[in-house]
């Protein structure tokens, strides 16, 4: 097994490999990584809603050690990842970090949320910045109005245009 502070470096360098191969090869990269989450977290969210998702990511938090805050109402469920692990190990690193590094976490949890009918506003916040606001709503409307207030809107392969 390839231990995290290497996983993430691997990870960075394949995203700039596929990207040379073009946008298309990306995202497909990006959605079987969806599609293999699936099997951790699609039935949770689908039976227990916010709830399932706050359950998922309290045990990421712990396992990546991750600096994040989840608050969650009945509106919609909210994770901000105040130093993310990932990005920050990506950056520890004497190969340029891949530009956009971030978009594999929106890459993957966007079309799950689009399979269970939630809807994902993604503020990366800055690339360059290990942070970044994750909203997760139940009303399409109150997701839109949401993205009003993001700083860097981040999308997902099949996201629906509005």
């Amino acid at each position: 097994m390839i231990p995290s502070d290497h996983f993430t470096r691997f990870y960075n360098e394949v995203f700039k490999f596929l990207e040379r191969q073009g946008e298309a090869d990306l995202e497909r990269y990006f959605l079987e990584i969806s599609k293999n989450q699936e099997k951790h977290i699609l039935e949770l969210i689908r039976e227990k809603g916010f709830e399932g998702m706050r359950q998922y990511w309290s045990v990421i938090k712990d396992e990546e050690n991750c600096d994040l805050d989840i608050d969650v109402n009945e509106d919609r469920f909210e994770l901000r990842m105040n130093l993310c692990p990932s990005l920050t190990k990506a950056k520890d690193n004497d190969a340029e970090t891949f530009g956009r590094y971030c978009d594999h976490c929106a890459g993957w949890v966007g079309p799950i949320m689009d399979k269970t009918g939630y809807h994902l506003v993604y503020d990366v916040i800055d690339r360059n910045k290990p942070q970044c606001v994750m909203r997760i709503y139940k009303d399409e409307a109150k997701a839109r109005e949401a993205e009003m207030d993001v700083r860097l809107l981040m999308g997902w392969p099949g996201r629906k245009q509005v």
